[in-house]
């Protein structure tokens, strides 16, 4: 792939977070501006290129060895994506050329490698490779998976809105700590009485931790609800 035999020079992390999104795209050069600096790409190893090649901007042919497609545009989006995604049904070497960084790169690259495409960055009439067009293997994260199903079985009924943005979410954690705070409304108890008396198996770290502000000591071993953990338990139970 054209990575593998290219250095990648990238600008200094700090340059890229200067530019906001709206500076990047007036800083984008228009897509005919793109097309020399990744020809010149191609040329250099070895490809002859032709530009405007049934419907793809950019075609590379080197020997016997599959096309390279380029699609070039000014600035990384959901357009340019589905016309990549489109040239792969003709060639598995299929680049997105662009005249800015996209404003989110960590993000971008991982589209990239997830999707099978190669991204290519035209800055100051110099053309590099930041991703190749390999195929993407995500390695599962298995501590987050654990979690992920943990809070799934733990968490009881289903409190929330799918897509609510900017309110509170019920957590399996909240959900606890309001069983805490409706068993210490009506008085303090110790660690072991409130696990005998409701499923609160973490009622020691969540009292100790105190999260929501909603508990106080008393004594060692012994807690009791602040005024707000009493008002918290009165909403929860609707009184």
């Amino acid at each position: 792939m054209l990575g593998a035999m290219l250095p990648r020079h990238a600008p200094k992390r700090t340059g890229w977070g200067s530019l906001c999104p709206m500076a990047r795209r007036r800083n984008a050069k228009p897509e005919t501006e793109l097309y020399a600096p990744v020809k010149a790409l191609l040329e250099g190893q070895g490809y002859e290129v032709k530009a405007e090649v049934k419907g793809c901007d950019v075609v590379a042919v080197r020997g016997d060895e599959p096309p390279v497609i380029v699609e070039l545009k000014r600035t990384f989006g959901l357009g340019l994506v589905l016309q990549g995604i489109d040239r792969l049904a003709l060639s598995d070497a299929v680049y997105l050329a662009i005249g800015a960084w996209p404003a989110n790169r960590r993000d971008t690259r991982r589209l990239c490698r997830r999707l099978g495409l190669g991204l290519i960055v035209v800055v100051r009439g110099r053309a590099d490779v930041i991703v190749d067009p390999l195929p993407y293997q995500p390695r599962r994260n298995r501590r987050r998976a654990k979690a992920l199903l943990g809070e799934h079985q733990r968490r009881i009924g289903d409190p929330n809105e799918g897509g609510s943005v900017r309110r509170p979410i019920m957590t399996a954690y909240r959900q606890e700590a309001l069983r805490c705070a409706g068993l210490l409304a009506a008085g303090p108890l110790s660690l072991r009485a409130m696990r005998a008396a409701d499923d609160v198996p973490n009622a020691g770290r969540i009292v100790r931790d105190n999260v929501y502000g909603w508990f106080e000591r008393v004594e060692r071993g012994v807690y009791a609800a602040t005024a707000r953990g009493q008002d918290a338990a009165r909403d929860a139970s609707g009184g």
